[in-house]
């Protein structure tokens, strides 16, 4: 069969881009004769990576999974495939405690200033998001850019929508985040169907600052919630994926790949990977003596003046009373046990 002289300069021209190493991610294809490119084409090895900011990784807009790895090099721990930090599932769920005031507090405190983001409309109001964050970022729509990454990422097996791509990399745990630049009609990431498939993966939600549709759809996704900047009956319509698994802005705080997503009535905190466990592990004390402090209180056994101090300036009867307390509840507590202990021992 003789091939279109058009047909052959782009396969000779994707077959290039494969040489090179070039490793494109795409989201849109507006040429179907292009759409079988990909399945014509034998792999081709990539002679070496392309260097940093070379034409190459410039026009990628998924981040390697090196290049996740030196943006959160402050993580020693367990990583994902792509790269992530994957902060622990047992760690995500005793994240469930701690408050929105408590996480932004501690990250106050250790000078990440700019990790909350707030003013949301959500599908439910009292359902919390906790996970890993895998991020994604939308620009307008510019043709010629878009093209190009449209085109290699299909050489390079990939397919479907410019919107579909970040969902097909979730993973348990995760929390699909994306900068939609704040556009409302026209900037519905996901719908009913997507929203689905999101839950499905994850069994979390979605922190866009965009906007969603459906409403009635995902909010019958049992166990599904949203946090976006508004609901609206429109499709997605010119915009364009250029970052995935990269550093990302949601309003006023930056947001890293693998970083932990506290969402909850408040607003959304986003907790750096390498922080989360200290923090999960700061906020179960300030609540146990939270707790222990309003027990006192209710029983008359001390008086707010007694209590009403930095837990330094406290006595210490008041101090090992809240040890004791701690030892008869230890079972009971909305803390592990073996977490309770811990802080029994590091008393002595």
């Amino acid at each position: 069969m003789t091939k279109t002289r058009s047909h052959v300069s782009m396969t000779v021209g994707v077959s290039v881009l494969l040489t090179a190493g070039l490793g494109i991610t795409a989201f849109t294809l507006n040429d179907p004769a292009t759409a079988h490119v990909s399945q014509q084409l034998p792999a081709v090895p990539a002679r070496s990576a392309p260097q940093q900011g070379s034409p190459t990784s410039m026009v990628n807009p998924v981040a390697s999974k090196a290049q996740v790895k030196a943006m959160t090099a402050d993580w020693k721990g367990a990583r994902l495939p792509d790269g992530r930090p994957k902060v622990s599932d047992a760690i995500l769920k005793r994240m469930e405690v701690v408050s929105t005031e408590q996480a932004w507090g501690y990250l106050e405190g250790k000078g990440y200033h700019n990790q909350f983001a707030g003013e949301w409309k959500t599908i439910h109001d009292n359902k919390a998001i906790i996970g890993r964050a895998l991020t994604a970022q939308y620009m307008p729509n510019n043709p010629a850019l878009e093209k190009r990454m449209t085109d290699a990422g299909h050489a390079a097996g990939h397919d479907g929508q410019m919107n579909t791509w970040p969902i097909e990399m979730l993973k348990k745990g995760d929390v699909y985040v994306a900068d939609g630049f704040g556009k409302v009609e026209d900037g519905t990431l996901i719908g009913g169907n997507l929203g689905s498939e999101i839950y499905a993966k994850t069994g979390t939600g979605v922190v866009f600052d965009g906007t969603v549709r459906d409403l009635d759809e995902l909010a019958e996704i049992k166990g599904f919630n949203a946090f976006v900047r508004g609901f609206h009956p429109s499709y997605i319509k010119d915009e364009m994926l250029t970052g995935a698994n990269t550093t990302i802005r949601i309003g006023e705080a930056v947001v890293m790949p693998g970083d932990v997503v506290l969402a909850k009535r408040e607003g959304v905190v986003f907790i750096p990977a390498q922080l989360a466990e200290d923090l999960v592990k700061d906020a179960e004390v300030t609540l146990l003596r939270d707790m222990f402090t309003k027990q006192r209180l209710a029983e008359g056994t001390y008086t707010a003046g007694e209590l009403d101090k930095g837990w330094d300036e406290i006595d210490q009867k008041i101090k090992d009373d809240f040890i004791g307390w701690l030892k008869e509840k230890k079972n009971d507590l909305p803390v592990p046990p073996e977490r309770v202990q811990e802080i029994i021992d590091g008393s002595n």
